[in-house]
């Protein structure tokens, strides 16, 4: 009984893969890539890497901005020369 499902399974693949569906679903997966590959995108990797750092970068901004208020404030408590 499993070889009989088996065969099916194969020779349905192959019917797919004979089909005219199958050249269909490869030309319009070669004009998606063209179409795509002429617009400015990035991978998901790409993204998640730019978020990282952009995190990182703004951390960093916030830390210079409390250091640099921290200093403001001292300068004017002390007196002038």
């Amino acid at each position: 009984m499993n070889s009989f499902f088996n065969d099916l399974q194969d020779k349905i693949n192959q019917a797919i893969e004979n089909s005219p569906a199958k050249d269909i679903e490869r030309n319009v997966k070669a004009m998606m890539t063209q179409g795509f590959s002429k617009l400015d995108l990035v991978t998901r990797e790409e993204f998640d890497i730019q978020t990282q750092v952009l995190a990182k970068t703004r951390a960093k901004l916030e830390a210079l901005e409390a250091r640099m208020a921290e200093l403001e404030a001292k300068l004017a408590v002390e007196p002038k020369l």
